[in-house]
């Protein structure tokens, strides 16, 4: 432990860990991120979720759980998707809003699959392992885009995926999974989505299922009639093509704004009971899982308690478990049997596009993450080695203690509150004298409110983020000796754009605007 980390780091429970209540009580949503489009399975008495990535590196986190509440990342299905201009971040392209979207986890005979599909680049991928905490996953290519696509293994061995928008798609697979089958069914399986309601954002976000011989395709829709908020549909059938009968299954908001609560997997516990493991938007935090119980009623499945998701709930299964989805780090190099270093980030986090992993470094300079120069960037979100994990709600903050005697004129180091309308505190070069800023993005051009001129080489920065009641705000902090904080430039009005689909994030960065060469070395970083 570093000397100073018991002044900053608080005890109880783990930063962003699962909103248990007592007595086995938990209160939705359980996790108060950014976990959207989730996916989940039960494998023996160990359930497994996925999510969506967009265009942050690694890809595809795969999730580990004993009781759907309590949930920590275990590994991704891969590091980088694509080496391209868009995942590069080079000639001007990015990946902001694209990248991976709704990945469909499932594990049959052994083997654990993920399918996801790219609008980056426009193709599907599957992915096979049969050790999905610590093996190599196998890549598949499909040269086609199937938008928020299923996976389905069949009783007589086929196997399928549905996807599509509105109308829904099936498409045959391989018997082995590992491309779309030559001759194989390739057809509308639903033409039409409309118990919803017509009008608005057609159904989508298919999740596919066999259960006690039913087939069953769960979709979210947002019709402008009824409540005008998402809700989720299901159509069966007790034939794979049909025909199909569709119904609305749940129209709940839990009483925030009007986001309905909807889109996600359906599972079952070892002693029989079954929930949905959905998502509700929730402002600038982004879109966050929450848990509903679900029943069987005459073959369909009717969720909620009378319809209403519950807002306390008792824990499906009891265990001792402090894991959280995010988590502080001092950046300390993991030493090995063999008595090598390695550098091996934490699972919490992910990098902004893909990292170039020559310029970044747990062992140039022990106990401390290393960022180096290797290209010109004009800005935030032009700048590639931008290290982030998630916020949390209903209020968190961050901070990171940065060395910036290796920074040279031009460049610029900090902390961030990352999405589309982004602010940072941090420091800049100018004519080899350093100073910290505040820089907000909010007018649409970033825009510098307030500079300081500093005089060592050590700077402490801090984020304040409120979730609450969608005030979404970031305030930002800066210190010299660790103890006494001031308050730097105004307040981030943070929004959620679709833009870049996601919520706010943490963000530790370092980007040169005039030449390269330069490092920013970050000590730790702490949340509470």
């Amino acid at each position: 432990m570093k000397p100073s980390q018991q002044n900053t780091q608080k005890s109880g429970p783990l930063p962003g860990s699962s909103r248990i209540i007592s007595n086995g009580m938990f209160e939705n949503p359980f996790i108060w991120a950014d976990i959207p489009d989730p996916d989940v399975i039960r494998v023996g008495d160990v359930y497994y979720m996925v999510s969506t990535t967009m265009y942050f590196s690694p890809h595809c986190p795969i999730m580990k759980s004993y009781d759907l509440v309590n949930w920590e990342i275990v590994s991704y299905v891969c590091d980088v998707l694509e080496y391209s201009d868009a995942f590069e971040l080079r000639n001007g392209s990015f990946a902001y809003g694209r990248g991976t979207w709704a990945a469909s986890l499932r594990y049959n005979k052994g083997t654990f699959y993920v399918t996801v599909a790219s609008f980056t680049t426009n193709k599907t991928y599957i992915f096979q392992t049969e050790n999905v905490e610590n093996g190599c996953w196998r890549r598949y290519e499909i040269d086609h885009m199937y938008h928020d696509q299923s996976l389905l293994f069949d009783d007589d061995g086929r196997v399928y995926l549905i996807s599509g928008a509105g109308k829904i798609h099936i498409v045959e697979l391989t018997e082995d999974a590992t491309a779309v089958k030559p001759g194989g069914l390739d057809q509308i399986l639903l033409n039409k989505t409309d118990v919803g309601g017509k009008g608005g954002l057609p159904a989508e976000g298919a999740h596919f299922y066999k259960i006690n011989g039913y087939y069953y395709v769960f979709l979210i829709a947002w019709p402008p009639s009824g409540s005008g908020r998402r809700i989720q549909l299901c159509y069966r059938a007790d034939k794979l093509l049909g025909p199909y009968e569709g119904k609305v299954i749940l129209d709940d908001n839990m009483g925030f704004l009007n986001n309905g609560v909807a889109q996600g997997g359906v599972v079952d516990t070892p002693d029989g009971k079954w929930y949905a493991l959905l998502f509700q938007d929730h402002g600038a935090v982004g879109r966050i899982p929450v848990l509903v119980p679900l029943k069987w009623v005459d073959s369909w499945p009717e969720l909620g308690t009378y319809g209403v998701v519950p807002k306390q709930m008792e824990l499906p299964y009891i265990k001792e478990s402090a894991v959280s989805v995010v988590s502080p780090d001092e950046f300390d190099a993991q030493t090995c049997e063999d008595d090598l270093v390695a550098s091996k980030l934490s699972l919490v986090w992910q990098w902004n596009h893909n990292p170039d992993n020559n310029l970044w470094s747990l062992t140039d300079r022990y106990g401390h993450l290393r960022l180096k120069s290797g290209y010109l960037s004009s800005n935030l979100l032009d700048a590639k080695n931008t290290l982030t994990q998630r916020t949390f709600g209903p209020v968190c903050t961050g901070t990171a203690a940065l060395d910036i005697s290796g920074m040279m004129d031009g460049d610029v180091a900090g902390l961030a509150a990352l999405q589309d309308v982004y602010g940072y505190v941090g420091v800049k070069v100018i004519n080899g004298r350093k100073y910290i800023s505040m820089t907000n993005s909010s007018s649409g051009t970033p825009e510098e409110v307030e500079s300081i001129q500093l005089t060592g080489d050590k700077i402490y920065l801090r984020i304040e983020f409120d979730f609450r009641d969608t005030a979404d705000k970031a305030k930002f902090f800066y210190s010299e000796d660790e103890t006494h904080w001031r308050k730097i430039g105004d307040v981030l009005k943070m929004e959620y754009r679709l833009s870049h689909f996601t919520g706010y994030r943490f963000a530790l960065f370092y980007y040169s605007t005039q030449s390269i060469g330069g490092y920013a070395d970050f000590d730790y970083f702490r949340i509470f």
